[in-house]
């Protein structure tokens, strides 16, 4: 039955067909297979859009009717059943429900997770730090004095002389 949305007009609703690989047969090869079938089946009910999407997992059928008796139609059509009877898990491997297919994403975005490898982990604990003055530090007594410590040095001149080592 047809949606009022507020216009005046129908609201048109989206079912998904989603078949998942299986270890002896991929969804990808299931969809080479009965793809024709499906979509001319869709287009001869009345489908008004249609779509395929192929995932790492599997794949889509996505098709929008403007009816629920339209899609109950196109459901129980032979060749429509006969394809859902030839995914390669009819057991774990198909889902058929309303809506936009498996590529249309949560409606909350995701947090996002730690990279993976050394960023991931934890950081030390922060320490105290030990922070040194170095303008406000004088060697004891006045500077000459310290400068003549380092003339009495073996091998040692005044730092804008020349440096003797062992001299």
């Amino acid at each position: 039955m047809r949606k009022p949305d507020g216009g005046g007009r129908g609201v048109s609703d989206w079912w998904s067909i989603e078949v998942f690989d299986a270890s002896e047969l991929p969804a990808r090869r299931w969809k080479d297979s009965y793809q024709d079938d499906l979509t001319e089946a869709a287009l001869t009910n009345g489908a008004l859009e249609w779509a395929w999407h192929e995932h790492r997992y599997g794949v889509v059928f996505e098709v929008l009717f403007d009816s629920d008796e339209q899609w109950e139609a196109f459901r129980a059509l032979p060749a429509v059943r006969s394809a859902l009877d030839g995914v390669p898990d009819p057991v774990n491997g198909l889902i058929v429900y309303r809506g936009r297919g498996g590529g249309s994403g949560p409606r909350k975005p995701r947090k996002p997770k730690p990279a993976p490898g050394a960023s991931a982990m934890s950081l030390p604990e922060p320490t105290e730090e030990r922070v040194l003055h170095l303008a406000g530090v004088a060697p004891p007594g006045p500077p000459q004095e310290a400068l003549g410590r380092l003339d009495s040095l073996p091998g040692v001149k005044h730092p804008a002389g020349q440096c003797r080592m062992g001299a």
